[in-house]
């Protein structure tokens, strides 16, 4: 098995290249294919698929199925149980919104990366203490923004951040900027609205320029 070094490595690599994650709320498995579509076309191969809903599980196993370029992960991931589901599923990253060192014991034991939420300095040194090298900052905007992550950074040199949360197309280059910050997630470029409406063209195109914003910062 991968040391958890080369796992953090590997899914930051994957995570930089893309540089903007989408946080997908799905209420039906049926928008799945679509919208992985869209992401894909659009230049985001990346999907965090949040368990927020009863059809999170379905969506991400049809997503990891039929699109194996695109980088299927779960969200809102709250129990060793649900990280179970979902990467049986067939999810290849987990994302929790707070730190929860069962989870996260869980899937360093499979070697499955893993994205805890932090905000305080305490947070940050648990996940140290954990191993880890990358973490989810959350809810970025209220929790200060980019000058709070940069505030802590500077005593955790090893940390590397994924900020959510109030992210969007105005702010997120600013983030994007700073060479602490592997990606971004974000979710307006997949609304659910959008998504309730069968928008995909229009979700393709958001995703279109959120990724000329990636490489309008990263080249």
């Amino acid at each position: 098995m991968k040391s958890l070094d080369q796992i953090t490595n590997e899914i930051s690599t994957q995570f930089r290249r893309i540089g903007i994650i989408p946080v997908v709320v799905l209420d039906d498995a049926k928008d799945a294919d679509p919208l992985a579509n869209a992401l894909v076309r659009g230049g985001l191969p990346a999907a965090e698929v949040t368990f927020r809903t009863d059809a999170a599980e379905e969506s991400i196993r049809i997503m990891a199925k039929n699109h194996p370029d695109l980088l299927v992960g779960a969200g809102t991931v709250l129990s060793p149980e649900q990280a179970e589901t979902a990467i049986q599923a067939g999810a290849r990253f987990i994302v929790s919104p707070g730190l929860n060192p069962r989870v996260v014991e869980y899937c360093i034991a499979r070697g499955i990366p893993v994205t805890p939420g932090t905000q305080t300095p305490s947070d940050m040194e648990k996940a140290l203490e954990l191993g880890l090298s990358l973490v989810k900052f959350f809810p970025a905007e209220p929790a200060g923004g980019l000058p709070m992550i940069k505030a802590v950074a500077a005593p955790y040199t090893k940390l590397s951040f994924m900020p959510t949360g109030g992210i969007n197309a105005q702010n997120v280059k600013e983030y994007l900027g700073y060479d602490r910050i592997v990606a971004c997630g974000g979710s307006w470029m997949v609304k659910d609205s959008l998504v309730k409406a069968q928008k995909f063209d229009e979700i393709e195109q958001l995703v279109k320029d959120a990724a000329e914003i990636v490489r309008t910062v990263r080249g």
